[in-house]
């Protein structure tokens, strides 16, 4: 699916949903060394699901909040639960970028206040969910790839509603909202394979407005 993608502008994958390729060529070191700082503060953990699931990806989070998963649910809270220490904050960088990938897209005026950080090692992906726990859905998602590619799927509103799959690869950003604010979206098993900026592992930043 890559040669489909392969030019400068922004490609919509849904209604209001765009594919920025490339848009961290020039950032990608900068990017990973930030992911292990922070990670150094606020290490990966395999978090739980409500119904007691591990989840395959390993999970930590920047900014005033962090996104947690336990036995009392989903939710954004200030504080890691595995330190007991604010979450660190999130870096300039990751901000200006966010938000530069977001004017790209279309959405203006966006200022993320939580960061998600994801690393998938082979195997590991994540099923079909909506990001739903943010109460102003009239911001974005912005989504940041490192590393390892994966084969994305997004679908529409409802659970049922077909699936489109393309790959996301080291250096891409995808931003929905809008109309796809509340679409379904999954990350397909990472295959095994070895970057060499990353390793054995696929980075996956999401930026979201939690309060």
């Amino acid at each position: 699916m890559s040669d489909l993608f392969a030019h400068d502008e922004p490609l919509a994958v849904a209604p209001d949903a765009y594919l920025l390729k490339g848009f961290l060529s020039d950032e990608d070191e900068m990017l990973l060394a930030e992911i292990r700082r922070l990670t150094a503060i606020s290490p990966f953990r395999h978090m739980q699901t409500p119904g007691g699931y591990r989840m395959s990806a390993a999970m930590s989070s920047c900014g005033t909040y962090g996104w947690v998963s336990d036995a009392k649910g989903y939710r954004y809270s200030p504080t890691d639960p595995l330190t007991g220490n604010p979450w660190p904050p999130l870096p300039d960088a990751f901000l200006l970028l966010s938000q530069q990938a977001a004017e790209r897209a279309g959405f203006h005026g966006f200022s993320p206040d939580s960061c998600l950080i994801n690393c998938y090692a082979p195997g590991a992906g994540m099923s079909l969910h909506q990001d739903k726990d943010e109460p102003d859905r009239r911001q974005p998602i912005v989504s940041f790839s490192l590393g390892l590619p994966v084969q994305f799927q997004f679908g529409g509103s409802e659970r049922h509603h077909p699936l489109k799959t393309f790959a996301l690869e080291h250096g891409d950003v995808l931003v929905w909202g809008g109309r796809s604010r509340l679409n379904y979206h999954a990350v397909r098993p990472v295959r095994a394979g070895v970057h060499p900026l990353a390793g054995a592992r696929r980075f996956n930043l999401t930026f979201r407005c939690a309060r």
